[in-house]
């Protein structure tokens, strides 16, 4: 009798035994993405500047979740990096946004949105795919944004930033494809989340937002890790060098 263990089709195989960092893993998307990655089995961990919300995530995880409470705009995390064995999948998470209209933004939100959404996300990148070519595979994805592709009104300095994480995730895929590391990006519509709600009590910025939406309806935190699991995992594997757009539609005007 044949004890052997059934061969999974490649979109059941999940990430056990996979090592999954997340940056800005405390609340929001990165929250999501972190508890989904640890529900598809894989070993994750947790990146964000507050310890109390990083003992939330570690509590609501589907399995054990190391977390680390540190600065991504520090050296110091670019070395923990480096020092790890095994990275399989990173989720560039951290980012940030202050809307202003052009003629208004300031120096310290341009500086604040250039650092750490295009400088810093380049070297956490850099350092984990060090790491990965070690061991000859890895998937980094980028959390971008539909106004990755388009432009939109009091978003110059957000858009030009995650148009470069579009750049920067095309050029990664080119170079890295052939150590067997894989590059992609998530570009995410509107998500409705405790932080998001206010600006919808706006009903004109609401109704923009809605017709600019063809499904009619916000994203959620859930629909956008999906996306990431799966770029995370071997059913993805042939997919490098794109951006997987969970807009609604948004983009297809």
């Amino acid at each position: 009798m044949d004890d052997s263990t059934p061969t999974l089709p490649v979109w059941a195989e999940g990430l056990h035994g996979k090592v999954a960092l997340v940056t800005g893993a405390g609340k929001g998307l990165g929250r999501a993405c972190a508890l989904a990655l640890s529900a598809a089995g894989a070993k994750v961990i947790g990146v964000a500047r507050s310890s109390e919300d990083l003992a939330v995530l570690r509590s609501d995880a589907s399995n054990e979740v190391v977390t680390w409470a540190m600065d991504v705009n520090t050296p110091d995390i670019l070395e923990k990096i480096e020092s790890l064995e095994q990275l399989d999948v990173l989720v560039n998470n951290a980012g940030t946004n202050q809307p202003q209209s052009f003629l208004d933004v300031t120096d310290d939100a341009l500086d604040t949105m250039l650092t750490l959404n295009v400088r810093t996300a380049f070297v956490v990148a850099q350092r984990s795919a060090r790491v990965m070519a070690r061991r000859g595979s890895g998937s980094i994805i980028h959390m971008s944004s539909q106004m990755g592709h388009v432009g939109s009104p009091r978003r110059t300095v957000y858009c030009m930033t995650k148009h470069g994480i579009e750049g920067l995730t095309k050029a990664m895929a080119v170079e890295l494809g052939p150590l067997g590391i894989r590059v992609n990006s998530v570009a995410p519509t509107f998500i409705d989340t405790p932080l998001t709600r206010p600006f919808f009590a706006d009903e004109s910025f609401r109704e923009f937002v809605m017709d600019m939406i063809p499904l009619k309806r916000l994203g959620t935190l859930e629909e956008v890790a999906a996306a990431v699991v799966y770029l995370a995992s071997p059913a993805s594997a042939i997919v490098n060098g794109t951006s997987l757009k969970v807009d609604g539609g948004w983009t297809a005007h």
